[in-house]
């Protein structure tokens, strides 16, 4: 049984629903084609970035994402009309062999989107945001994810500096203010946890 395979029967005993798929493009294709004349938001993400899903669905729903804030609105008013979309799309900073799911936010709009308030959620992870178990994955998510996503904003933190672990500073730039943790499905939607067999994002 592949680490895949072990991922998605956890995943699917939480009550989540699961699709696997080898490639980026593969995993697109799925999703555009689930989604139709929809609102749709978007958490910031490089793995989103990364796959091209914006301007596929952007072509047959209405797209709220402040990575793509259109001229004449502000970042704050994209997160706010995404929270309060059909759909929403975000990545996971640490996704456990066991299950638990694993992010963390510095606005708080990305896990406050994540956690209620739309007809389905997606949750998009590459391979390499996978861990052994929650502690791993909370370790990844704060030693990894956090430092590397802080460097990329350009921010002025002891982990964004160095780039090798969390400081657990009191930097007013940190971008790490909030955890979630998904131990089960939440029960008010649907939640599809998107799994690709390649290396993307933080």
């Amino acid at each position: 049984m592949s680490v895949f395979d072990v991922v998605k029967k956890n995943l699917e005993n939480r009550g989540f629903s699961v699709s696997c798929f080898k490639t980026a493009a593969e995993a697109v294709e799925h999703m555009n084609s689930q989604i139709d004349g929809k609102t749709v938001g978007m958490g910031g993400s490089m793995t989103l970035d990364a796959i091209g899903i914006y301007e596929k669905l952007a072509s047959h729903n209405e797209v709220f994402w402040h990575q793509r804030t259109p001229e004449g609105k502000t970042p704050n008013e994209i997160k706010a009309a995404a929270n309060g979309a059909d759909v929403y799309l975000s990545s996971i900073n640490g996704l456990a062999e066991t299950g638990e799911i694993v992010n963390i936010d510095g606005n708080c709009n990305r896990i406050a989107a994540i956690l209620y308030g739309h007809e389905k959620v997606y949750l998009v992870a590459g391979q390499n945001k996978l861990a052994k178990d929650y502690e791993a994955a909370l370790w990844r998510a704060r030693n990894i994810a956090a430092p590397l996503n802080t460097k990329r904003l350009g921010r002025k933190t002891p982990c964004a500096v160095r780039a090798d672990k969390c400081y657990d500073c009191r930097s007013p730039e940190r971008i790490c203010s909030a955890l979630s943790v998904l131990w089960t499905r939440p029960t008010a939607c649907d939640y599809e946890i998107i799994l690709i067999e390649e290396n993307l994002g933080f």
